[in-house]
């Protein structure tokens, strides 16, 4: 059998981060990942631009996070400043656009990538693709799949969540933790589209059209944003970010504010003195968009008072989310219960778990990255610790 220093499993960007900081400490440090090559979802990410982290303050970031109570905490660990600071320390130059979201100058995740993994070589990472994990045996033995057996002084888990399984993160960790006695709560689809019965009329004037500068609210939470309306339901931002509350209501249901820098009296006001169709008047007077206006448009309004309240809170119910594999991010995961502030599992001491492995979700806007980078950073530092203070005993 192989003894090792410190083992990472999984090349996501939380296993990366996790494997470089506990190398940077001085240990030795092997990579198993299942798949030919590591930083897949990494790469995913950065398809439509590279979306690091957000410029928003920091009292005001960590809010963006649920599940755990130690996002404070980890966040100082490793800052969205610190993550513009590693990028530029791989020769990447980053920018804040408009809305507040950071990327790379070169908005893709490849030359990251590379810089990255060549940092990994220098630091004497020892990458080991093509391994699968299946179990993890008594003394903190890692049993792979081609029946190779490894053990560590200190192991991280960062196998991610079950969205995007073809980049490896399939969820498939989640029965094999459950049976080593670690609680951890069902895997389900985050930052993802919902599914709505919509009628074919509406479809025929509306699919794949956005529906900009709105409101979405569900219960007290209400996101300012955009929706795109397809045939199977809603995507978007807006209500990417409401998943958590959608998810614990028995008919989800959101409810949108077409007009949100009008008053309700002021679109009354507006249709003031129209003749012919009210309805028309209002599409035209409001400006109302023709996804707005093809929702609006299945129901009857004996008055303008009525349109115009149906327009400021227009009640949609929906049927389900979309299914895992298609979610942005995945939320449940291992219980925050289950391991201590050093992200070690309370009943297998030694053993470390980082990113979409624990139960927290934020929404897109680089909120997600900087917390696989965060855990990475908090699990890599200590797996380091642990195993120097192991090989000193």
């Amino acid at each position: 059998m192989e003894e090792i220093d410190i083992a990472v499993i999984g090349g996501g960007p939380a296993g990366l981060r996790a494997a470089e900081v506990a190398a940077s400490m001085g240990r030795k440090v092997t990579l198993f990942d299942g798949k030919p090559g590591v930083g897949r979802k990494f790469l995913v990410a950065g398809k439509g631009g590279l979306n690091i982290t957000h410029s928003e303050s920091f009292d005001r970031f960590v809010t963006r996070y649920s599940g755990g109570d130690d996002w404070d905490s980890l966040l100082h660990d490793f800052s969205p400043t610190a993550l513009r600071e590693w990028c530029l320390s791989l020769g990447q130059e980053t920018f804040q656009a408009t809305s507040g979201r950071v990327y790379p100058k070169t908005l893709k995740g490849a030359p990251i990538l590379r810089a990255w993994l060549a940092r990994l070589r220098e630091l004497g990472v020892d990458i080991r693709p093509k391994q699968q994990w299946r179990k993890l045996l008594k003394d903190n033995v890692l049993f792979f799949e081609n029946g190779t057996e490894v053990r560590a002084n200190s192991i991280v888990f960062a196998l991610g969540g079950a969205s995007w399984p073809k980049t490896g993160s399939d969820g498939g960790w989640l029965n094999t933790f459950l049976e080593m006695g670690i609680s951890c709560a069902p895997l389900s689809a985050a930052n993802c589209g919902w599914e709505c019965a919509w009628s074919e009329s509406i479809l025929a004037r509306a699919e794949g059209m956005p529906i900009k500068n709105i409101t979405v609210s569900v219960g007290s939470k209400t996101i300012s944003g955009e929706l795109l309306l397809t045939r199977y339901g809603l995507e978007g931002g807006t209500i990417y970010a409401l998943g958590r509350e959608l998810r614990a209501m028995a008919q989800p249901a959101i409810t949108v504010d077409f007009k949100p820098t009008f008053s309700t009296e002021q679109l009354i006001a507006k249709l003031s003195g129209s003749k012919g169709n009210l309805f028309e008047s209002a599409v035209r007077s409001w400006k109302l968009s023709p996804p707005a206006a093809a929702i609006l448009s299945g129901k009857t309004y004996p008055d303008a008072e009525a349109l115009a309240v149906e327009a400021k809170s227009c009640r949609i119910a929906l049927e389900c989310s979309r299914p895992v594999e298609e979610a942005i991010s995945s939320a449940g995961g291992i219980c925050w219960s289950e391991v201590d502030d050093k992200l070690m599992l309370r009943k297998i001491p030694g053993v470390f778990v980082s990113g979409e492995m624990l139960d927290w979700e934020a929404p897109t806007g680089g909120y997600l990255l900087q917390g696989a980078f965060a855990t990475g950073t908090r699990s890599g530092t200590s797996a380091a610790h642990y195993a120097s203070e192991k090989a000193n005993n």
